[in-house]
């Protein structure tokens, strides 16, 4: 492992030099207030044009500054300026942008500066978008705007930096200019990911490969410690521009108290973050019931009845409820999802006997038992890849595909899909039939194995384990080198156009891990992402998920509903539907906390 140590003091002068040898960080002072939270899987390079996975963006969102955000406390979700003086105009023509950025935004100190301030200008964002086209980093993000710039087909044809394009330009210091192609009713939440954040062209270019690590961005954190996979410390942004908290319009009667306790105070309120890598679930609740985490959130399925009294709705359990602890449960944006990869060459094609044989893989997943025994109630069955509240939704749709062994089997017996001795079937040509499904090695990750096992073996399908880290996984998956793997999609932005996307033929080898790529999804997906949320969308997004449901790259599985619990020190906490983290907001109790652990 590798270590990454600033002393707290000298973080201006210290942090380009992650990697140099220098002292731990102090112990934080008695009145300090320190965040202690966990992500449930490592991170990888801290690089927002290649982080994909949400340890990774959940520190990103920490880190570094799209020109966008998100009020903290508006419902339905609203977007706010972040690096900007006022909210982008668009002009009549529907498609071009006009950008002012605030003035006196810095990037934090680096030897790559020369000992200059370094401010954000607006060719520091035409910069950054363009590394998304960059086919040295394989952006997962480009397809945010992939054929949606003007011009940017230069770009993809002979990438270069210093190529302009009409769709991307910098006005002058502080204005950017953005001109698509065709109207886009979700652009301005792409420019709110951060995917998007302003990167320095300096730093990029002096790192290279190794930018990952060496976050040099303009949040309001900075990097203290940093051993990979284990722990990473976050200071507070000594340099962080002024930013106070004012409640929007928009923010609704029930979160009203948190705003006037938020109201008109600098942030981030926090000094630390002190953030583990905790990817075994029992460790993660026990520490939490321990006190060394602020709050929980998604509390593992397995691990429920450690938290929650056996009630309807779900409640927490007494003891837990007299130490102060708050329950919040709450519908995520998310949708679990078995997808098959169809390029394998046992599992994927568009034959029928192939087709057949995934839709038999489809028929045997017991949705009723997963959401009743693994996900302990919390969750919906899902009928589509959309979960509730995301733009596109439609609650009277209902899934053709329904847990139905018996008609699975005999699917199986009709395309030639036999039964040897061994009860287990072979390929049509005679050949041994094996399933390898990738898995993680999680107490979890061990029961949906136990659930596909015996789904899949009720019909007659033999399957192996393959047990790796996520991240592994999602490497191996971009390659095509994975035939089968349950995972979970949370919303980038709260609309039905982030998840068709991951079935989009272009998008494969990036979000799309099934590599599905079906004209007539496609031709449907390229109508429907330039459309907004009316009723001839909706009509596309039926018509979509007839085709999934028809070909079925995917096993739509569930949308959890997350038990979330916080400790009684921990202030202002309230979950955000799409940002995956709320840190610059929340405030600690240190008399209480330590009162506290003092018991």
């Amino acid at each position: 492992m590798t270590r990454f140590r600033i002393p707290a003091l000298a973080v201006l002068a210290a942090l380009p030099l992650l990697c140099a040898a220098a002292d731990t960080l102090p112990p934080p002072a008695p009145h300090d207030k320190v965040l202690r939270t966990f992500l449930s899987t490592g991170e990888t390079a801290l690089d927002p044009a290649t982080a994909s996975d949400i340890a990774t963006l959940a520190l990103l969102e920490n880190l570094f500054d799209p020109l966008l955000r998100y009020e903290y406390l508006a419902r339905p979700v609203k977007l706010q300026p972040n690096t900007l003086r006022d909210m982008p105009r668009l002009d009549k023509d529907g498609v071009t942008y006009t950008f002012h950025l605030r003035p006196g935004i810095y990037f934090t100190p680096d030897p790559v500066f020369k000992g200059k301030r370094r401010e954000v200008t607006a060719e520091d964002y035409v910069y950054s978008i363009k590394r998304l086209y960059d086919p040295v980093l394989k952006s997962p993000w480009l397809f945010l705007f992939d054929g949606k710039l003007a011009g940017d087909a230069a770009l993809k044809k002979q990438f270069g930096y210093a190529t302009v394009i009409p769709g991307l330009q910098a006005v002058d210091r502080y204005t950017l200019r953005i001109r698509l192609n065709g109207p886009d009713p979700n652009f301005l939440f792409y420019l709110a990911m951060p995917a998007t954040s302003v990167v320095a062209h300096e730093a990029a270019q002096a790192y290279g490969a190794q930018l990952g690590n060496h976050p040099i961005g303009t949040g309001p954190f900075i990097v203290g410690e940093w051993k990979r996979s284990d722990k990473i410390t976050l200071l507070a942004n000594p340099a962080f521009r002024d930013t106070v908290f004012h409640a929007g319009p928009d923010t609704p009667r029930e979160t009203r108290s948190y705003a006037a306790k938020l109201e008109g105070r600098r942030l981030p309120l926090v000094q630390r973050i002190e953030v583990k890598i905790m990817e075994e679930y029992q460790s993660r609740v026990l520490g939490f019931l321990n006190g060394e985490f602020d709050y929980i959130e998604q509390v593992p399925e397995s691990m429920r009845d450690m938290v929650l009294a056996d009630s309807t709705p779900p409640a927490l359990k007494p003891e837990l409820a007299k130490r102060g602890m708050e329950l919040s449960p709450f519908p995520v944006l998310q949708t679990y999802y078995m997808w098959m990869n169809m390029e394998d060459p046992v599992i994927g094609g568009y034959g029928k006997d192939k087709v057949a044989l995934r839709r038999a893989i489809a028929l045997s997943y017991n949705g009723q038992e997963d959401v009743a025994l693994l996900k302990k109630g919390l969750a919906l069955p899902a009928q589509s890849p959309l979960p509730p509240n995301v733009r596109g939704y439609d609650p009277a749709y209902k899934s053709p595909v329904a847990y139905d062994p018996a008609l699975a089997r005999a699917l199986l017996d009709r395309f030639g899909y036999k039964t040897g001795k061994d009860g287990f079937r072979t390929l049509p040509d005679g050949r041994p039939l094996l399933l390898t499904m990738h898995t993680e090695p999680t107490t979890v990750g061990r029961l949906r194995d136990e659930l596909w096992r015996k789904n899949l073996n009720a019909i007659g399908l033999r399957v192996q384990f393959k047990s790796d880290k996520k991240t592994e996984i999602i490497k191996a998956s971009r390659l095509g080198k994975v035939m089968m793997f349950e995972t979970n999609w949370i919303a980038d932005f709260p609309d039905g156009d982030n998840y068709y996307q991951l079935l989009y033929g272009p998008n494969s080898g990036r979000a799309n891990y099934a590599r599905f790529n079906l004209p007539a999804y496609n031709e449907r997906y390229e109508q429907a992402r330039t459309m907004d949320d009316t009723p001839a969308r909706r009509a596309l997004y039926r018509d979509m998920n007839q085709l999934i449901h028809a070909y079925n790259p995917w096993v739509v599985l569930t949308h959890p509903i997350s038990a979330d619990i916080r400790q009684p020190w921990l202030k202002n906490y309230k979950r955000h539907p799409v940002e995956q983290t709320n840190w610059r907001y929340l405030d600690i109790d240190v008399a209480e906390r330590n009162k506290a652990v003092a018991r």
